[in-house]
C-alpha cells in the first residue's frame, strides 16, 4: 500500500500537541509496516530525523503554510499536483485539514471542534477558514479518526456527519515520563520555585485554557492556606492572551507564578514529575494529553468536567467546573492538605493510564487506513 501523509508539523524541537501526535502514530506506522511505502508531505526543508526508513519518500511542497491563504494553496493546489505523481491508495491527514481537490481516498484526524464553540478565541483570519472548510473537510473524507468519544459525538451533533463514519482512537502518551525519586524533586524544585512545591500547567497560554481562572483560584489558595506553594506555567504565549497577562498582573501574589515559556524535552519529565499536582482546567478539550502524562509521572491531576477530559482522567482526577474558581480553590485546597487523596488518584492513574497505548492507536489507524483504500478500489 502506497500512503501519502500530512507531515507539515514535524518540526525540529517544535513537537507540540499534534505534532507530537503525528510524530507518535506515523514513527510507528513506518516501524510496523515496512513493506508499505510512505510518502511523507512537508511545506518546508525537512530534519532526517522524521525519515523513520528506507520506507519513505520525503517531498518538501511550497508554499510553507502557516496562514490560511497559504493553507489553501498548499492543500488545493500544490498538495494535489504533486501527489497527482505519486497516486497514493490513501491520503492521512493527522493535524485536521484535508484536500478538497485531491482524488485519492482520505482519512483525517479530528482532534476538537474547539473553533466551532470558541469561534471568538480564534484570529479572524483562521475562523473564517475553519468555519468554510472544516466542514467540507469532514464531508470529503472517507473516514474520520476522532481522538475521543467526546469529540465524536461533537462531530456527529454539529455537521450531521454519520456515527459509521468515525471511529475513536485515543491517543497515548509519549516516553520520558516517570516517577520522580525525592532528591531528585528537591533539585527541581530548588531549580524552579525556589525549594517550595508547586502547582504545575502544562499546554498554551490561551483563552481556552482558562488560566485566568486557575490564577485567581491560586491567589484565593494562598490566602486560605498561607502556603508557600508556587504555581509554574509550561507553555508558549499563544494568541490573544492580554486577559491572562492582566488578571497575572494584579494577582497579588505574582511573585509566587511562574510563566515558564516552552520547556525543553529533556526538563519536562522532572518538572513534571516534581509537581504537587498537575492542574489542567481547560474550557475545552478533544483529548488532553497532559491528563496522561501527569498519570504516568504518578503526579495528581485536577482537571475539568466537560468535554474530553473526563474520558481521559477516569478516576484518577479530580474533576472540577472550569467555570467555577470556588470549585477549582477547594480541589487545590484537598490536594494540599489531604495526603490520602493524592496517593489515590495516583494509584487510580497507573489504572487508567493503561487505556492508552500509541502502539494500539498505529495498529488501529493502519486497519483504518487499509479498508479505506480497499473499499475505494473495490467502488471502482
Amino acid at each position: 500500500m502506497k500512503i501519502a501523509v500530512n507531515t507539515r508539523l514535524l518540526l525540529k524541537d517544535r513537537l507540540e500537541g499534534i505534532g507530537r501526535v503525528t510524530y507518535e502514530i506515523v514513527q510507528r506506522l513506518i516501524a510496523q509496516h515496512p513493506n508499505d511505502e510512505f510518502i511523507f508531505c512537508f511545506d518546508r526543508p525537512y530534519d532526517d530525523e522524521f525519515i523513520f526508513g528506507e520506507n519513505v519518500t520525503p517531498l518538501v511542497i511550497s508554499p510553507p503554510s502557516r496562514h490560511p491563504f497559504l493553507w489553501y494553496l498548499w492543500f488545493e493546489q500544490s498538495l494535489p499536483r504533486a501527489l497527482k505523481k505519486h497516486q497514493p491508495d490513501i491520503f492521512y491527514s493527522p493535524d485536521g485539514y484535508n484536500s478538497l481537490n485531491l482524488k485519492s481516498p482520505s482519512v483525517m484526524v479530528t482532534h476538537d471542534l474547539a473553533h466551532f464553540h470558541y469561534p471568538k478565541e480564534i484570529p479572524f483570519w483562521v475562523r473564517k477558514y475553519y468555519h468554510h472548510y472544516i466542514p467540507k473537510y469532514l464531508e470529503k473524507s472517507d473516514q474520520i479518526i476522532s481522538v475521543s468519544h467526546a469529540t465524536k459525538a461533537d462531530i456527529i451533533k454539529q455537521y450531521n456527519i454519520p456515527a459509521e463514519k468515525i471511529s475513536v482512537v485515543h491517543n497515548g502518551n509519549r516516553d520520558g515520563f516517570f516517577k520522580i525519586k525525592k532528591e531528585q524533586k528537591k533539585i527541581t524544585r530548588v531549580k524552579y520555585s525556589q525549594g517550595c512545591k508547586y502547582f504545575f500547567y502544562l499546554g498554551a497560554v490561551h483563552p481556552r485554557k482558562n488560566l485566568e481562572r486557575l490564577i485567581l483560584a491560586f491567589d484565593l489558595f494562598k490566602q486560605t492556606t498561607g502556603s508557600d506553594m508556587k504555581l509554574l506555567i509550561g507553555g508558549r504565549l499563544a494568541w490573544q492572551n492580554d486577559t491572562v497577562q492582566r488578571i497575572y498582573e494584579q494577582s497579588i501574589n505574582k511573585v509566587d507564578i511562574k510563566f515558564l515559556g516552552f520547556i525543553p524535552e529533556e526538563d519536562l519529565p522532572f518538572l513534571l514529575g516534581s509537581a504537587l499536582a498537575m492542574v489542567y482546567v481547560s474550557l475545552f478539550e478533544g483529548f488532553g494529553l497532559p491528563i496522561l502524562e501527569a498519570m504516568y509521572a504518578e503526579v495528581p491531576v485536577i482537571t475539568s468536567s466537560v468535554s474530553a477530559m473526563p474520558e481521559v482522567a477516569g478516576a484518577a482526577a479530580l474533576l472540577v467546573d472550569p467555570l467555577s474558581v470556588g470549585d477549582l480553590v477547594l480541589a487545590m485546597q484537598k490536594i494540599y492538605k489531604e495526603k490520602s487523596i493524592r496517593k489515590s488518584l495516583v494509584a487510580a492513574g497507573t489504572i487508567q493510564r493503561e487505556k492508552f497505548s500509541w502502539d494500539r492507536a498505529a495498529e488501529q489507524t493502519y486497519v483504518i487506513l487499509k479498508n479505506t483504500a480497499l473499499e475505494s478500489n473495490n467502488k471502482i
